[in-house]
């Protein structure tokens, strides 16, 4: 079973953002310096591979299916997301993420931004993403 990060994440983040950026297929092209010590990877450890390597198994299928659709779409998507560190910790973080667009209008990938997310929501989130998880 693994931890969450034994410090503040409050303090942790420092009121920093997390950036990553991937292709259409998920797979990661950017990680920004706050990305990978939060999650404990090097950069050259995390470009080439599925963001998914973050995936914590206290996520639900279907968040990740809705976000999909969402961003695939061409629309912005919110939510709050369990990442697994490669310590095996984890941390919480309130997420975005954004299409991104060539001069044609065409989507050609993907950038994400994330603060840590409330306790509250934490809270609230961990709840109902049990009940998605029992019902997978």
């Amino acid at each position: 079973m693994s931890k969450i990060i034994p410090v503040d994440e409050e303090y942790f983040f420092d009121g920093n953002v997390i950036i990553s950026q991937t292709d259409l297929k998920g797979v990661i092209t950017y990680a920004n310096r706050l990305f990978c010590s939060v999650s404990g990877y090097k950069a050259e450890e995390l470009i080439g591979k599925p963001h998914n390597i973050l995936r914590h198994p206290d996520m639900p299928r279907a968040v990740f299916a809705k976000m999909w659709e969402t961003i695939q779409g061409g629309q912005a998507w919110n939510g709050l997301v369990k990442n697994l560190r490669k310590d095996g910790l984890y941390y919480w973080v309130d997420t975005e993420i954004l299409p991104i667009r060539n001069a044609d209008n065409e989507i050609t990938g993907y950038i994400a931004a994330r603060k840590a997310a409330s306790r509250k929501d934490i809270q609230e989130t961990e709840e109902i993403y049990k009940k998605m998880l029992e019902a997978e």
